[in-house]
């Protein structure tokens, strides 16, 4: 009968429709706790920058090695505000959210770590939450490539891109460092995926002898 057969359809497009939100819920909830926890990791960096630096000062010294110090805890809470998602716009600016984002993790990771960093950040405009998951994406990969990719740090460089093409946003993180065997495997992984799922994003990578290139493509409208 037409009567049962539209109500069937409908209590199956509702239980599809729920069973989505407890996925995107349960991906989520995977993101959030294994981002808190893989970004207290990134405190090691500045520790080790912290211990390095107190052991060489002495005298003048320790004067400029306190004032390092402090500039990298004020970066750092720059860094941490930016990811905590609790901006109350609806729409933000690419360029300055992303190059607010560098100027973050530079002080805060990558200068500790002897790293310098480039960006290319395109303008646009995107919604407040795909911002925020895109941050927590690309620090994932910045903090990944600083710890691990450079064994001599010599020329190590990192480069943020962000670019608006054919109604997508492609972001990438690139270094000159040793080349990932598979860059898209490892304990951060999970976020990655997790974060991607959310946004109805694609991720990439790919490594050589030149280095790393992990590159997120994301439609305007989330899959």
């Amino acid at each position: 009968m037409p009567g049962i057969s539209s109500r069937t359809d409908d209590r199956s497009v509702r239980s599809h429709f729920v069973s989505n939100l407890d996925e995107v819920s349960r991906d989520w909830e995977l993101v959030l706790r294994e981002s808190h926890h893989r970004m207290k990791n990134t405190l090691t960096l500045l520790g080790a920058s912290v211990r390095r630096d107190f052991t060489r000062a002495g005298g003048r010294d320790m004067s400029v090695a306190v004032d390092r110090l402090e500039r990298r805890i004020v970066a750092f809470g720059r860094l941490y505000q930016l990811l905590s998602d609790n901006d109350d716009l609806t729409e933000i600016s690419v360029e300055t959210f992303f190059e607010k984002l560098c100027c973050a993790l530079s002080e805060a990771v990558l200068e500790p770590a002897g790293v310098r960093c480039e960006a290319s950040i395109a303008s646009g405009t995107l919604p407040a939450w795909q911002c925020h998951r895109l941050a927590l994406m690309l620090t994932e990969l910045v903090t990944n490539a600083a710890k691990h990719a450079f064994p001599n740090k010599k020329g190590a460089l990192i480069r943020i891109e962000m670019a608006n093409r054919a109604g997508s946003w492609f972001c990438a993180v690139v270094d000159n460092g040793v080349g990932a065997t598979n860059p898209l495997q490892g304990a951060g992984s999970r976020i990655l995926e997790g974060l991607a799922r959310s946004l109805g994003a694609r991720l990439y990578g790919d490594a050589g002898q030149g280095g790393t290139r992990v590159s997120i493509a994301m439609p305007l409208v989330p899959a």
